[in-house]
C-alpha cells in the first residue's frame, strides 16, 4: 500500500517537479567516479563512453563502489575497449576478476563483448531490448546503460533506489514483492530530458542521503514529497520479508607446498559455482552436500597437518572448509593441476574463499593481492 506517489496519483507537475530537483541537487553534489562523465559534460552534449557504462555496472552488481574502483581502473587500463575485452585471454580476464565475487558476471562480461563484437560490429546497442539479448545482461543493467548510455527513458532501479522510493512512497508491501510497483514508480517519474542523470540522481541519493540508517532528511533535496519523513518513520522502509536462514556446508582444503614455495592449484570445472576459477585441492563439496572433512579426501599421500578452519559466505550458502597443509618435494603436478610460485600466485584467478584456505596454511601468501585490489 502507498500513502503517496504513485503512478495513479503522480501528476504531470509533480513528474516534473521532483526529477528536477533531484537532477539539480545531483549537478552540485554528484559522486565523482572513475565511469562517470560529469553533469557539465552531458549537459554539453557529450555521451559516456557504453562500454565503460557497461562494464561498471556489471561490477557493481552485488558490489560496493569502494571494492569496483580498483577493479574498474585496471580492467580499463589493460582493456581500454570493448574490442579489447572481446579478444583478451578468458583465463586473464578471470584473473583480473578475483576478489569480486560472483564469478558468473566474468564469464559472462567475455562473453558480451565478444557478442558486441560479432553481431553489432563493436557497438552497443542503446535500446533495452537488444541491450538484454547479450550475454549477462538483464533487465537492471540494460535499464542503466540505455539511460546513461544513451539518454533513453529507462526506469533504472537498484537497491539504492527501491530504498529512496519505498520511502518517498511508503510502500507497505515487503521486498522482494514490492519490486513491480516501485519500478512503475520510477517508470512514472523518469523524465525526457537527461535521463541519465536523473538515474544516477536517484542512486547517488540512496547511497549518501537516502541511506539504511540514519538517513540524513533534512538534507534531502524531495524531503517535501517522502511519505515515510512525514510519518517519521523512514528506517522503517523498506519492509522485507524475512530472511530463510542459509545451510551451512562443510568440506576440506588442501594446500600442498613444494620446497620452493610453489602451491599446487587446479582449475574448477567450466560450469557451476565458481566455474572457471582456481583453487586448491577440495574434497567434493557443492552448495547442496557436504564434503569429507579430514585428511581421507586428501588428493595425494602426505603428512597432512590442521590448519583451522575458514569460513565462507555465498549467496545461497555458508562454507565451512577445514584447512591442512603439507610440505612435499620437488614433485610434479598431475595434467590438470600446477605449482604456482610465490611470485605469480598473486596472479592467479583465486576466488576469495581459496584465499582464505592458502591464508591458514601460510600465512601472508595473499597479503599483497589483497592489497594490491584495495580490498
Amino acid at each position: 500500500m502507498t500513502r503517496q506517489i504513485s503512478p495513479e496519483n503522480c501528476t504531470a507537475t509533480r513528474r516534473e517537479a521532483l526529477p528536477a530537483r533531484l537532477v539539480a541537487w545531483y549537478d552540485r553534489h554528484y559522486r565523482r567516479l572513475p565511469w562517470r562523465l560529469p553533469p557539465d559534460a552531458i549537459r554539453a552534449g557529450r555521451r559516456p563512453d557504453p562500454y565503460r557504462v557497461w562494464l561498471s555496472e556489471i561490477m557493481l552488481q552485488q558490489t560496493t563502489v569502494g571494492a569496483v574502483k580498483p577493479y574498474f581502473n585496471a580492467f580499463t587500463e589493460r582493456w581500454p575497449t570493448v574490442a579489447d575485452l572481446a579478444a583478451a585471454d578468458r583465463d586473464d580476464v578471470m584473473k583480473a576478476w578475483a576478489g569480486l565475487g560472483y564469478y558468473s558476471r566474468a564469464r559472462n562480461l567475455k562473453k558480451c563483448a565478444e557478442a558486441v563484437m560479432t553481431r553489432h560490429g563493436g557497438v552497443f546497442p542503446e535500446t533495452e531490448q537488444a541491450l538484454k539479448a547479450l550475454p549477462g545482461i538483464g533487465d537492471y543493467t540494460a535499464a542503466a546503460v540505455a539511460a546513461i548510455a544513451f539518454g533513453r527513458p529507462a526506469a533504472v532501479v537498484d537497491g539504492n533506489v527501491e530504498r529512496v522510493v519505498t520511502r518517498l512512497a511508503a510502500i507497505e508491501t515487503p521486498l522482494p514483492a514490492a519490486k513491480p510497483e516501485i519500478k512503475r514508480i520510477v517508470a512514472a517519474m523518469v523524465p525526457t530530458t537527461r535521463p541519465g542523470d536523473f538515474a544516477q540522481a536517484m542512486m547517488d541519493l540512496g547511497a549518501t542521503i537516502c541511506t539504511p540508517r540514519r538517513p540524513s532528511c533534512i538534507l534531502c533535496p524531495v524531503m517535501g514529497d517522502c511519505a515515510a519523513q512525514r510519518l517519521g518513520a523512514a528506517e522503517r522502509f523498506p519492509l522485507k520479508a524475512p530472511k530463510t536462514e542459509k545451510p551451512v556446508r562443510e568440506g576440506a582444503a588442501f594446500v600442498a607446498v613444494r620446497q620452493d614455495g610453489a602451491v599446487l592449484l587446479r582449475r574448477r570445472p567450466d560450469k557451476g559455482l565458481l566455474a572457471g576459477m582456481s583453487e586448491v585441492p577440495t574434497s567434493g563439496w557443492t552448495a547442496r552436500c557436504d564434503g569429507e572433512k579430514d585428511t581421507e579426501a586428501a588428493p595425494f599421500p602426505a603428512q597432512w597437518s590442521a590448519c583451522g578452519v575458514v569460513t565462507h559466505v555465498f549467496t545461497h550458502f555458508t562454507l565451512r572448509l577445514s584447512v591442512y597443509r603439507a610440505a612435499v618435494g620437488h614433485a610434479a603436478a598431475a595434467d590438470d593441476h600446477w605449482w604456482s610460485r610465490p611470485e605469480a600466485l598473486n596472479g592467479e584467478a583465486l576466488p576469495t574463499v581459496m584465499k582464505k584456505a592458502i591464508e591458514a596454511a601460510i600465512p601472508g601468501a595473499t597479503k599483497a593481492q589483497h592489497r594490491a585490489a584495495g580490498q
